[in-house]
């Protein structure tokens, strides 16, 4: 039995119905959970004998809006564990779905592994997805000001409002963006003779 294969082994035997799905690709392997489990498999794939996975090594949100040219038909925003095991060498990839797309909401794992916090304060402050039980949910990338989670498909690239320093009032403010929607299209200049002898 090949590393792969025993590491897929353990993951059944520990976690048993709560995988609802899982893929090997690449030499690795993804596991999908419920969100409403998603705590609960964290701990054991940290304290289970067969997987210790006791290092997080990333977490990142998803959005999916558009995933597939628009043929995707599942929920709209993930978060995505990566997880090392040292004492095994080996990895896992655990994704989970949030159930509502208004309001993207899972448990936090920071209590498992409290590297977690500010990679959950990321996926917060661009995705805008709610890690319930975070001690310090805000923002650690955009100002406070600032409206919308950037790196939702949805968001314009302009952004929504704009940030300038008002002289007669003395402080910064925010306004509406005044930059006019604009397609670019690159002038392409070449020589008649460009890339011949």
């Amino acid at each position: 039995m090949t590393r792969l294969e025993t590491l897929a082994a353990n993951l059944k035997a520990a976690l048993g119905e709560r995988i609802a799905d899982m893929t090997i690709a690449l030499g690795e392997i993804t596991i999908v959970v419920r969100a409403a489990d998603h705590l609960a498999v964290a701990r054991t794939l940290r304290d289970d004998e067969r997987l210790k996975f006791e290092q997080c090594i990333d977490l990142a949100g998803v959005d999916y809006l558009h995933y597939g040219d628009g043929t995707w038909n599942g929920p709209r925003f993930a978060v995505v564990l990566h997880l090392l095991s040292v004492t095994h060498n080996w990895r896992v990839r655990v994704r989970a779905f949030c159930p509502d797309d208004e309001l993207p909401l899972i448990d936090s794992v920071t209590g498992v592994w409290p590297s977690a916090g500010w990679f959950e304060r990321e996926a917060f402050d661009l995705y805008g997805i709610v890690f319930e039980g975070h001690a310090d949910l805000r923002r650690i990338l955009t100002d406070y000001g600032f409206v919308g989670h950037p790196f939702r498909k949805d968001f314009p690239i302009t952004g929504y409002v704009e940030m300038r320093y008002d002289p007669e009032q003395r402080r910064v403010v925010y306004q509406p963006v005044t930059i006019e929607p604009r397609e670019v299209t690159p002038r392409v200049i070449r020589e008649e003779n460009y890339g011949r002898g």
